[in-house]
């Protein structure tokens, strides 16, 4: 065969150069390098929840039995939960395999080639992600020092092309918390504006107040975090009536799992321990705050999500990262421009925070 009559001609030639995603390493198989069991590796790298699903999930799941059938393609219960969860209409939500499969729908709805889509860096990534595998451009408005919005900034960056502007709040991976009146500035410019609430149940605030005022305001929600179904891949979306249909005529018409489903019922009938374990998280990540500050070689950064980021004042990120690692210790480093030599590191049970804070102390001696 000659090199013309190869496969790889006919990939298109802009998803060659696609560098994908950097996803975090499974514990699994850090366990099978360490020769140590799964559970002794502590996985604060994804910004799981580590007090896992509700009891009740594994309990239904145990006797499911119903795998040969297909889910409700209309999602019709599912959405009737979580409208009683929201108190919106369940005419206005849409489920998604994670949040990530809406992001990518919303992108396709609004987006075409050679448009363009506005976020704010240091972000969650995979609004570009989804964004230059359609061919669009993505208009990047650095954050400030301390990680805040520029909204002035955000503003000056439309133009006709402009289709999109993506806000996580609270901002992954930095924590920073975007205040009501910048996300009323934004929602003003009558753009598209999905406001990305996947940290919601540890922050309390969200954006739904505007959505009554503006037709322009979505939001996104996930059980990836503060409901421990990372696993099962559920999100949500609440939109305008109007855009809800349009995404519901392009999704997949079952692309949300059966066993997730049965996972977010039992979910929100289990409010109750659910929320309980985040006031554990919140309460354990204010005190991981503070033991983190103490360490001189770390420059601490505020976070209202379940997660840390901490700037190294001294030393290298990923070797950081890597000794880590080796301890069965894992956590997120960074080393792109904007994020300079950061660590992320997400909030688990005090006693796996506790090796984490050992350990790093131990490296920096």
């Amino acid at each position: 065969m000659s090199n013309s009559n190869r496969i790889e001609a006919f990939v298109r030639p802009e998803m060659t150069k696609f560098k994908g995603y950097a996803a975090c390493k499974a514990p699994d198989v850090i366990a099978r390098r360490l020769g140590i069991p799964e559970e002794d590796v502590v996985k604060l790298d994804a910004n799981e929840n580590n007090y896992g699903a509700s009891p009740r999930v594994g309990k239904v799941l145990s006797g499911y039995n119903n795998f040969h059938i297909y889910p409700d393609a209309a999602q019709t219960e599912l959405r009737e939960e979580l409208s009683r969860y929201t108190g919106v209409p369940a005419e206005q939500i849409v489920v998604g395999a994670g949040s990530d499969q809406l992001i990518e729908l919303i992108i396709m709805l609004f987006a075409a080639p050679n448009d363009e889509i506005i976020t704010m860096s240091p972000s969650f990534p995979m609004y570009r992600f989804y964004a230059e595998l359609g061919g669009i451009k993505v208009v990047d408005v650095p954050r400030d020092s301390d990680f805040y919005i520029d909204v002035a900034g955000i503003i000056d960056a439309v133009t006709p092309k402009t289709k999109l502007i993506f806000l996580p709040n609270p901002n992954n991976p930095t924590g920073t918390m975007t205040t009501a009146g910048d996300i009323r500035r934004l929602a003003q410019t009558g753009l598209p504006l999905v406001v990305d609430e996947a940290y919601f149940e540890f922050t309390g605030e969200t954006a739904l107040p505007l959505m009554p005022e503006f037709q322009n305001v979505m939001l996104l929600r996930t059980f990836s975090k503060w409901s421990g179904l990372a696993g099962l891949r559920v999100g949500y979306g609440i939109f305008p009536r109007s855009i809800a249909d349009f995404l519901h005529a392009i999704r997949d018409p079952y692309n949300v799992n059966a066993t997730a489903v049965a996972a977010v019922k039992e979910s929100l009938a289990d409010l109750d321990y659910l929320l309980c374990n985040i006031q554990k998280i919140v309460s354990e990540r204010e005190r991981l705050l503070l033991k983190l500050a103490d360490i001189k070689w770390l420059k601490v950064y505020p976070s209202k999500a379940n997660f840390i980021l901490c700037d190294l004042l001294k030393g290298d990120a990923k070797d950081v990262q890597q000794k880590l690692e080796d301890r069965g210790i894992l956590i997120r480093h960074y080393a792109d421009a904007r994020l300079k030599n950061c660590i992320r590191i997400s909030v688990g049970k005090p006693g796996e925070d506790d090796k984490l804070l050992a350990a790093l102390e131990e490296i920096g001696r």
